[in-house]
């Protein structure tokens, strides 16, 4: 198996961008029931951001691993605000890891999960529990590193990160705001699932399947 080219992380981007657009207007009614229901413009507006710099970056020769980097500062341009700092610290943390590198095997990109989920803990100052996107980034993590302790290859460690990360945007509803700006309404939030958890697992379902469109081409 060929290990992914900028031109390939640049279509898993582009994917994540399309699928949160299409769920823009979804995620802003969760946002409007806890929040001020701009969750989703921003998300979409961001991911479209990285997604349109990756693809110029890629067009002028910059190395697979480096794109991370852009995508950081492209959406920080775009969304700014509370989202944007904690996934352009994601996007830096898994840009730290490739830095340089004209290619990125498969498995080892599985590893941004845990990078994500560090970076957004570490940013945020939230913890699993309260509310947030961690509660989809941590669990998708932990499922990656099981799956890698058993030896899975990447779509069996994405497909564990996926129903984790399901599982996680559902335990949302069960969950009182703790952190972020849901935490002034407390109690209100209780039955609702967190938007950010939702945008999260949107994410990393569009990685699952993206990368499952990738080993099938390049079985072809």
């Amino acid at each position: 198996m060929r290990p992914l080219a900028a031109a390939d992380l640049t279509d898993l981007f582009r994917l994540m961008a399309a699928r949160i657009d299409a769920e823009r207007l979804a995620l802003g009614a969760l946002d409007g029931a806890i929040g001020d229901a701009d969750h989703g413009n921003s998300m979409a507006e961001g991911f479209s951001a990285l997604a349109h710099a990756c693809a110029e970056a890629e067009s002028r020769g910059v190395a697979t691993g480096d794109l991370f980097a852009i995508a950081a500062h492209a959406f920080l341009g775009a969304v700014g605000a509370t989202t944007g700092p904690l996934y352009a610290s994601a996007f830096l943390q898994a840009g730290q890891r490739f830095a340089g590198q004209v290619t990125i095997d498969p498995v080892d990109l599985t590893e941004i999960l845990g990078d994500f989920s560090e970076a957004i803990a570490q940013r945020g100052k939230a913890s699993p529990g309260d509310k947030t996107m961690l509660d989809v980034w941590t669990p998708a993590a932990r499922a990656v590193a099981e799956a890698r302790s058993k030896g899975s290859g990447a779509i069996a460690r994405l497909d564990a990160a996926v129903a984790a990360a399901i599982e996680g945007r559902e335990a949302t509803r069960a969950m009182v705001a703790a952190a972020g700006r849901a935490a002034r309404l407390g109690p209100r939030t209780l039955g609702h699932v967190d938007p950010g958890a939702a945008s999260a697992a949107i994410i990393i379902v569009a990685l699952r399947d993206g990368m499952t469109a990738f080993f099938a081409r390049g079985s072809k």
